[in-house]
């Protein structure tokens, strides 16, 4: 009697059986559903984490060196309807602080163009007047951006504007126009030459509010010097401030010069090319000047993909037109209609093999590194059918993907 009880204990037991089975099943369901939920949780926010969101524009920092083409390389980007553009805004930094040398000069230029990356324009003030014009910007005409709606309203966004143009009509806009406009873009794009490695860009790599990229632009060294040598008068505070004003003086200064920035090169291809560390995975890329000149409309169609930019029609007509001029461009900051590869070409025609031999002598480890042939004696230098690019140098284009 106690083992199974009154009668109607047994059949109360027997109706509840039912209801308790119903509330075990929907236990077990619930349950079940939790463990799916959860293993598979990850997958379904692995597109919304805030740790990988990037922000929604784009910025590239095309690092080069004086005389290495990097004006015109500024301009396939500058002439991009999607493209803020602004030519060496640290220029500013360095004219204000000129009795300093680069290295020390690195931080307050990454922090400008960290400002200017985020369109706060002012960061300005401590470079310049407060009473200042759009034009009062550092070859503010070469930007397109600055030249057409809200910068000027003299021109469309997607007309291809001349400097010359640009800064005989749109020089009186005030300099709130700049900030304005810079915030109106998907792309913002700046050129500097007053970077000598990576390291003290590191901080905007990890910064949350950048999506940085960069492309390193080099040239032959010998086609750089040939070409500095045009406008020593021109580079001579700046070539001051890379190696002192004693190293920058004499027959040795131009060779003291391109010896520091052949060593930057070689710095800054090192670090962005092995991604070390993992950040910079996949926002390094190498041009070469020359691959331009050789193939402008495939390599800027490179570049404009690396920068997640579309190749319009009207800009693969100009670039071609832009590269396949009669202009020798030998202006400081030209970027008028060129031959480009004849102008690439010209220090083998124009400059001494005795000037080559010492500047080979202070460059060979960056020219073997970035694919650049050795000529070992005037024969070969004038020898035009002799090809000086290494095709099967380091790699080139995104190396850090």
């Amino acid at each position: 009697e106690q083992g199974w009880g009154r009668p109607e204990e047994l059949g109360s037991s027997i109706r509840r059986e039912p209801q308790a089975s119903k509330k075990t099943i929907v236990i077990v369901v619930l349950a079940v559903q939790s463990i799916v939920f959860i293993c598979f949780l990850p997958q379904l926010c692995s597109n919304c984490s805030p740790q990988e969101e990037k922000p929604a524009q784009v910025h590239i920092l095309i690092l080069s060196s004086w005389r290495s083409g990097s004006s015109f390389t500024g301009q396939l980007f500058s002439q991009h309807p999607d493209v803020f553009y602004l030519m060496e805004p640290a220029w500013h930094v360095w004219t204000a602080m000129y009795q300093n040398r680069a290295k020390t000069l690195q931080m307050a230029a990454r922090d400008l163009i960290r400002s200017v990356f985020l369109c706060d324009m002012s960061v300005f003030d401590a470079y310049m007047s407060t009473q200042r014009n759009k034009s009062d910007l550092f070859q503010w005409e070469t930007s397109r951006a600055l030249c057409s709606p809200p910068a000027c309203d003299l021109f469309q966004r997607n007309h291809i504007i001349s400097k010359t143009a640009c800064k005989t009509l749109c020089s009186r806009y005030p300099f709130s126009k700049v900030e304005e406009a810079c915030k109106t873009y998907s792309h913002t794009v700046l050129k500097e030459v007053r970077f000598f490695d990576l390291t003290a860009l590191y901080p905007l790599f990890t910064d949350p509010f950048l999506n940085l990229k960069i492309i390193h632009l080099v040239r032959d060294p010998r086609a750089v010097f040939h070409s500095r040598e045009k406008i020593v008068a021109d580079l001579m505070r700046d070539s001051n401030i890379v190696v002192g004003p004693q190293k920058n003086q004499g027959e040795r200064g131009p060779y003291n010069v391109m010896q520091e920035i052949c060593k930057s090169h070689i710095r800054i291809y090192t670090e962005g090319s092995q991604a070390l560390p993992n950040f910079l995975k996949g926002r390094y890329m190498l041009v070469r000047y020359e691959d331009i000149v050789n193939d402008p409309l495939a390599k800027a169609a490179q570049m404009y993909k690396f920068a997640e930019l579309h190749f319009t029609p009207k800009l693969q007509v100009w670039v071609y037109n832009i590269t396949h001029g009669k202009g020798l461009g030998t202006q400081a900051f030209d970027i008028s209609p060129r031959d480009a590869v004849n102008v690439s070409q010209a220090w083998r025609k124009n400059l001494p093999f005795q000037k080559i031999a010492k500047l080979q002598n202070v460059c060979k480890d960056a020219m073997d590194l970035l694919g650049y042939r050795l000529v070992m004696s005037e024969e070969e230098q004038k020898d035009m059918a002799l090809n000086l690019l290494f095709t099967q140098g380091p790699p080139l284009g995104d190396t850090g993907s």
